[in-house]
C-alpha cells in the first residue's frame, strides 16, 4: 500500500435544487433558498446558511453537474479506486431526474440525460484511450423494496434468494445477484432499461412516478495491465437513486403506498443515523450501527469505507417544503463530516497469487540464510580444525628444530675435541715411526 493509499478522505456532498413545478407555482409558493454567487453555500430563508462542495442552483444544467461534481471520481475507478454517487432528497425532488434512472437509449442525445448514461458512455470513451490495458466490465441492478432485496436483471420467475456478506479482503459481497458482463455501452444501457422496467414506482400526491424503493445500479471494472496482463486491479462504482423521504400527510398515501412509504422513512432514518454516527467529529469509535437495514449494510463501503463518494442532495426551492429541505440540508451538512479511507482494490486472486509469491521468496531467503549459516558453520569448523593442525604442527617443528640445534651442537663439540687431540696422536705416531725406522 502506498501512502497515497493512507489518505482520509471526506464524502463530497452536492447540493442541486431544482425549478419551482407548475403545481407549486399555480399554488403560489415562493422561493425559499438564496445563493450567493460565486460561492458553494445556500441560505434558507434569512438566516441559516449551509456551505457545501459544490452548489447547484435551479439554472444548473446535467452537463454542468456531471462535469464539475462527477467526472472526477471515474478517474479514480481506472486507477483501481472504489467509487459511490448517492442521489438523496425528499420525493419529488429530482433525484431520479439527476441520476438518470429512467434513462432509455431512444434519448442518447438529449441533453436532459443524467448521471448513470453519462458515466456509461464516459466509461467507455476512457476504456478507448488505455491501449496498454485489457478490461472486463460487468453491470448488476438492484432495488430494496420494502426492506428486501430484489434483483432487477433476473429475467427468471424463480429468482434466487439474494443475502448479504462480509469479507475480510473484499467488504461487502451480495450473494445471488445477477452480474452481466458487458462490451459496450449499448449493452450496459441496455441493462439499465431492463432494470428500470422492473423498478418499482407508485404515484403519491407529490409525485406521479415516485420511486418506492432504493435503486443500486454498480459497474464492476476489472483492468489487466502489464505485458503478462498480471497486474490485475477491480473497482466498482456504484449509482445510487434513493428513494425519497415522505410525510404521510402530503404524499397522502394509503394501502400499498403507506406500507411503502414507512419502509422507507424506516431505511432513510437508519441511514440518517448512519451518517449521524460517522459525522460526530466529537464521538471518537462510536458504534455505527450500519446492521439496522439492507440499506446501510450495502452502503457501508461508501460511508465510512472503502470508497470515493459523492452525495448529491436534491431538494425543492419551495416554501411549502422548507421543512424538508432544511431537514435535506442538515443531512447532508452531516454526511460531509464522513471520513472514508480509499485503497487501490487489487484483484483477490492477483493478490492471493503475490502474496504466495512474496511467502515462496521468504522461504527461499529462509532457506539460503540457513544453509549458508550451516556452511559458516562447516567453514568455522575446518578453520578451527586447520588451526590445531598448524599448532600441532608448529610444535612439533619447533621440536625437531630444537632436537637438530642440539644435534648439531653434539657434533660440533665432537669435532672440536677431536681436532684438539689430534696433535698429541699425532706426535706419538711420529715417535713410534721413528723407533721403528732405528730398528
Amino acid at each position: 500500500m502506498t501512502g497515497e493509499d493512507d489518505k482520509v478522505i471526506p464524502v463530497r456532498v452536492a447540493l442541486r435544487c431544482r425549478p419551482l413545478v407548475a403545481k407549486e407555482v399555480n399554488e403560489g409558493c415562493q422561493c425559499c433558498l438564496t445563493f450567493v454567487p460565486g460561492e458553494p453555500q445556500v441560505i434558507v430563508g434569512t438566516e441559516k446558511a449551509f456551505t457545501y462542495d459544490y452548489v447547484f442552483d435551479p439554472t444548473a444544467e446535467q452537463e454542468e453537474v456531471f462535469s464539475t461534481a462527477v467526472s472526477s471520481l471515474l478517474c479514480g475507478i481506472f486507477k483501481g479506486y472504489h467509487a459511490t454517487v448517492l442521489a438523496y432528497g425528499q420525493t419529488g425532488s429530482g433525484k431520479t431526474f439527476s441520476m438518470g434512472g429512467a434513462y432509455t437509449s431512444a434519448q442518447e442525445d438529449d441533453p436532459s440525460v443524467g448521471v448513470i448514461p453519462r458515466v456509461i458512455r464516459r466509461i467507455f470513451e476512457e476504456r478507448e484511450k488505455k491501449t496498454d490495458c485489457e478490461f472486463c466490465m460487468a453491470v448488476s441492478y438492484l432495488e430494496i423494496y420494502n426492506e428486501e432485496i430484489l434483483d432487477l436483471l433476473c429475467t427468471s420467475k424463480d429468482k434466487p434468494a439474494i443475502s448479504i456478506r462480509e469479507d475480510p479482503k473484499e467488504g461487502i459481497k451480495i450473494v445471488g445477484l445477477t452480474e452481466r458482463h458487458v462490451s459496450s455501452a449499448q449493452e450496459m444501457v441496455g441493462c439499465l432499461e431492463l432494470g428500470n422496467s422492473a423498478r418499482t414506482v407508485g404515484s403519491t400526491a407529490m409525485n406521479a412516478a415516485s420511486s418506492r424503493s432504493h435503486a443500486i445500479f454498480t459497474i464492476t471494472l476489472e483492468q489487466r495491465r502489464g505485458a503478462d496482463r498480471v497486474d490485475s486491479v477491480v473497482s466498482k462504482l456504484h449509482l445510487v437513486d434513493l428513494a425519497g423521504s415522505e410525510r404521510q400527510k402530503k404524499t397522502k398515501a394509503e394501502g400499498d403506498r403507506l406500507k411503502e412509504g414507512i419502509n422507507i422513512n424506516r431505511g432513510l432514518l437508519a441511514l440518517g443515523n448512519v451518517i449521524s454516527a460517522l459525522g460526530d467529529e466529537s464521538k471518537k469509535n462510536t458504534f455505527v450501527p450500519y446492521r439496522d437495514s439492507k440499506l446501510t449494510r450495502l452502503l457501508q463501503d461508501s460511508l465510512g469505507g472503502n470508497s470515493h463518494t459523492l452525495m448529491i442532495a436534491c431538494v425543492s426551492p419551495a416554501d411549502s417544503n422548507m421543512e424538508e429541505t432544511i431537514n435535506t440540508l442538515r443531512y447532508a451538512d452531516r454526511a460531509r463530516k464522513i471520513k472514508n479511507k480509499p485503497i487501490v482494490n487489487i484483484d483477490p486472486r492477483v493478490a492471493e497469487m503475490s502474496r504466495l509469491k512474496k511467502q515462496v521468496q521468504r522461504e527461499k531467503k529462509c532457506f539460503f540464510l540457513a544453509e549458508s549459516a550451516e556452511n559458516v558453520t562447516k567453514l568455522l569448523d575446518r578453520n578451527r580444525a586447520l588451526q590445531d593442525e598448524n599448532n600441532k604442527l608448529s610444535r612439533e617443528l619447533s621440536e625437531a628444530a630444537g632436537q637438530t640445534a642440539l644435534m648439531f651442537e653434539k657434533i660440533i663439540m665432537v669435532t672440536l675435541a677431536t681436532v684438539t687431540n689430534l696433535p698429541p696422536k699425532l706426535n706419538r705416531f711420529q715417535f713410534v715411526a721413528a723407533d721403528e725406522d732405528k730398528k
